[in-house]
């Protein structure tokens, strides 16, 4: 056998110096078993062949730090036959890929894997550290909390199979993200926390009924019926501390391994300490005990953590909807439109250009264009909007969203990870596997806590001592127990995690974290003004005619000129109503990009344009019903014998638009307007929305460097936009926030995705984010307040643990430990 290039310790702390375990799953070697790895420390013993070839890729890979640093022992290893390696092969079928993997571009793939096996973060660093030394693959990020990898290849160079087989050599499991398997591993989750937090709560129920009456005897109790009391407690005690606390140990050891202090460590410390002082004082019947204090910490910690848990997992759940919300069979019209025979196929063997018919009650099965029919459409899971929105020919469709009341036909135009849905998902992907700011430092925070924590207990038991011997114990028992570093590090977490979710049931993906401190305390916010504060999209709002031709018969000139145009002055002309009338052919059409269109019609020349355009024709030019606002867009039309009509057409305002811009400023926000379009149009939309500060014919770069100007002046700037041109100000603002028409590129460098069409979505998502951070200062200030006031007093001797107020003493002291963890997760309930 090839000798190893790793390091790698023949014995682990944790598991036991003995050869009669496996190196690598740790389980009890089977009788007649002659498997062995090659280590630096020498042959050790591995129960088959499937640990075997698993321990020597990890070594041989100079990954045998794993067997170091993990805390947990590994899955026992079955390896892979032939069979199961052919059917990994599948994986590489472009048709199979396309229901899991987004395409990056024509030879990058991106897709989540689920992981099964993933025990501890050891565990998430073999990974990483076996797929980032592949060759192709351009990245990979574990998340330890959903047991998933997000990983990026290059499939010139790797294809998943190859992937997948890496980390099978490791000892792991992995398969494309599946739903239905991450819902059984969540369930198992939630049942174990429930167990524990179960036998934690009888455990402290049942030694206070041993307790109680001790308390209340006053030493009055016969000296056997007292030790009886304890021996009860004593066993009572055993299942919360070996099993219910266990997450608390071996976090502790985890802590210790990495050489790192957190939140386990003196809870672990404070219940060892006053389990190993109870069980002595018990043996030897003299002496006190804590095992109602210990009962009563472990069920409250638990408490904590199970809601915190559960919020979590409500975001999660929430998100989860909205991954499998598209159906499984879509009905295809394969021979549209000159026929239109059905078949019902898979959803992911559909293809853009594909046209579909979605019926009255189903569920769109991915992103497209409305070609036929009329009707309205539920998209309150994507959005949180309840009201059904109308859908005509033209308009936008969401896969996952539900067809409510006419039949329609779909042309397909994204599927698989290029929907709307899947974007969501990777952008909700990327905000888990990410950290906020205010989490970090709160973590800092604790961590020297914990240090200086330590050093004091130790301070206090030396000088307890010197002084009172007997005190000595009690006191540092008191001293970590009533501290909580828990509340330090997960008052922030759980509140964000919570608002999170309140802001996706509200129509607002956050994808960065830091997006929610930073969005509550922006100071200035940028809007764009075309498809952000309007539709983005011209009306007709008013004809004036200037001749003896009605209105009615000046528009049918308009639009028949307008035939066929583009432009979005031509495609608002169009679209205005008219009545019904004859058809007008137009003859020798000519259009002169920047000034208008020419036109015969019945044998006269009419023109539509600018006015110097139109006024060339007339036999006698007339200024004088030419001039025009610049707050508004206006074009006439004419002929030789006169000017006909002054046609005027504006930008419509987002419905909302206003009452955001006032909401915006009660809260003692600027608001401020930057656009490209032109000073008339600009201004016109600042006055009607009362916006003081705007700015027109900004581009891109010089968007970007007015934010930096105000950030230099100390503002924190929250950037709204829509399109493309807007991504280089959306990733330079504090925070920026794309609406949910969006193009990708702006989504991609948007820290929120605004998926309802209603603005004030925003400014809900602000009072949200207020009260997330005012939720998350509190906490902190109350568990500051709490711990510099309970160690000094536990520090003294002043925190007594046995005498009868101890009763009324432990529950107000534990539910202040716990209060700043149990506030944001109720508070999502």
């Amino acid at each position: 056998m090839a000798p190893m290039n790793a390091v790698a310790l023949g014995a682990v702390d944790f598991r036991g110096v003995t050869s009669a375990l496996c190196y690598h799953c740790r389980e009890t070697m089977p009788a007649g078993a002659n498997f062995q790895v090659v280590t630096p420390a020498g042959r050790e013993p591995v129960c088959c062949a499937g640990c075997q070839a698993v321990a020597q890729a990890i070594l041989s890979n100079g990954l045998g730090d794993y067997y170091r640093h993990r805390q947990r022992p590994a899955e026992r290893v079955v390896a892979m036959d032939s069979n199961s390696q052919n059917e990994l092969s599948r994986y590489d079928d472009p048709e199979v890929q396309r229901s899991f993997a987004r395409r990056i571009d024509s030879t990058t793939f991106e897709a989540a894997l689920m992981l099964d096996g993933i025990r501890c973060a050891a565990c998430v660093w073999l990974n990483e550290q076996q797929l980032g030394r592949m060759p192709g693959v351009l990245s990979v990020s574990v998340n330890y909390t959903t047991q998933r990898a997000l990983v990026r290849w290059d499939d010139r160079i790797v294809h998943m199979s190859e992937i997948l087989r890496s980390i099978a050599q490791i000892g792991y499991r992995a398969f494309p993200y599946d739903a239905q398997v991450r819902e059984q591993l969540t369930r198992h989750d939630r049942k174990q926390r429930t167990r524990r937090l179960f036998i934690a709560g009888i455990g402290m129920m049942q030694v206070m009924m041993y307790a109680v009456p001790a308390y209340l005897a006053h030493g009055d109790m016969t000296a056997d019926i007292e030790q009886l009391m304890r021996v009860a407690s004593l066993f009572l005690t055993l299942p919360v501390v070996v099993y219910s606390a266990q997450p608390f140990f071996v976090g502790a050891w985890r802590e210790l391994k990495n050489r790192r202090l957190a939140m386990d460590t003196p809870v672990a410390l404070g219940i060892s300490a006053a389990s190993a002082a109870s069980l002595i004082a018990t043996l030897i019947d003299r002496g006190a005990v804590y095992f109602d204090s210990v009962t009563m910490f472990v069920f409250f910690l638990l408490m904590g953590r199970y809601l915190e848990g559960n919020a979590r997992q409500r975001a999660a759940d929430k998100l989860e909807n909205i991954t499998r919300s598209l159906p499984a069979i879509a009905t295809r019209l394969p021979n549209y439109p000159s026929a239109r025979a059905e078949e019902q196929i898979s959803v992911a063997a559909l293809v853009p250009t594909d046209h579909v018919l979605i019926r009255p009650g189903e569920i769109i099965p991915a992103d497209g264009i409305v070609l036929e029919g009329l009707s309205e459409v539920n998209e309150s899971l994507l959005t949180g909007e309840s009201i059904p929105i109308p859908k005509q020919i033209g308009a936008t469709l969401i896969g996952g969203a539900v067809n409510i009341s006419n039949p329609m036909i779909m042309r397909v135009e994204r599927v698989g990870h290029d929907t709307s849905v899947s974007t969501m998902a990777l952008l909700a992907e990327r905000a888990v596997s990410e950290r906020p700011r205010i989490s970090r430092v709160a973590d800092k925070v604790a961590n020297q806590f914990v240090a200086a924590l330590l050093v004091l207990a130790i301070a206090v038991g030396t000088l307890w001592l010197w002084m009172a011997p007997d005190k000595a114990l009690a006191a540092v028992i008191s001293l970590l127990v009533v501290s909580c570093p828990c509340a330090l590090s997960l008052a922030a977490p759980s509140a964000l995690v919570t608002s999170a979710a309140r802001l996706l049931h509200g129509g607002l993906l956050v994808t960065r974290p830091n997006a929610i401190e930073t969005l509550a305390t922006a100071s200035h916010f940028v809007f764009d003004k075309t498809g952000t504060l309007t539709h983005g999209n011209m009306q007709l709002t008013t004809i004036t005619p200037l001749s003896g031709l009605s209105a009615e018969r000046c528009l049918e000139i308009a639009q028949a000129l307008q035939f066929g145009s583009e432009h979005p002055i031509g495609r608002a002309i169009r679209a205005a109503p008219t009545v019904e009338s004859r058809e007008l052919e137009v003859a020798k059409g000519a259009n002169i990009p920047g000034r208008g269109i020419e036109g015969e019609i019945d044998g006269a020349i009419y023109r539509i344009g600018n006015a110097d355009f139109v006024t060339e024709i007339l036999a006698q030019p007339n200024f004088a019903h030419c001039k025009s606002d610049d707050t508004i867009t206006a074009v006439v039309l004419g002929n030789a014998q006169g000017l006909l009509a002054r046609l005027v057409l504006q930008d419509t305002l987002r419905q909302d638009a206003k009452p955001l811009v006032e909401a915006l400023h009660k809260l003692g926000r600027q608001v401020i307007l930057l656009s490209g379009d032109g000073t008339g149009s600009v201004r016109d939309v600042a006055e009607r929305l009362g916006i003081e500060h705007w700015f027109a014919r900004m581009t891109p770069i010089r968007k970007l460097e007015f934010v930096r100007s105000l950030q230099r002046e100390g503002a924190i700037v929250a950037m709204v936009g829509d399109g493309i041109n807007d991504a280089p100000v959306l990733a330079g603002a504090d925070v920026s926030v794309a609406v949910g028409t969006s193009a990708e590129l702006a989504k991609i460098h948007a820290d929120v995705v605004m998926l309802s069409p209603r603005l004030l979505a925003l400014y809900r998502g602000i009072l949200t984010a207020r009260h997330g951070l005012r939720i998350i200062k509190q906490n902190l200030a109350w568990a500051f307040a709490y711990n510099f006031t309970a160690i000094p007093l536990a520090a003294f001797g002043l925190v007594p643990w046995m005498p009868l107020r101890s009763i009324t003493r432990n529950s107000w002291s534990l539910i202040a430990v716990m209060s700043p963890m149990l506030v944001p997760a109720a508070s999502s309930l």
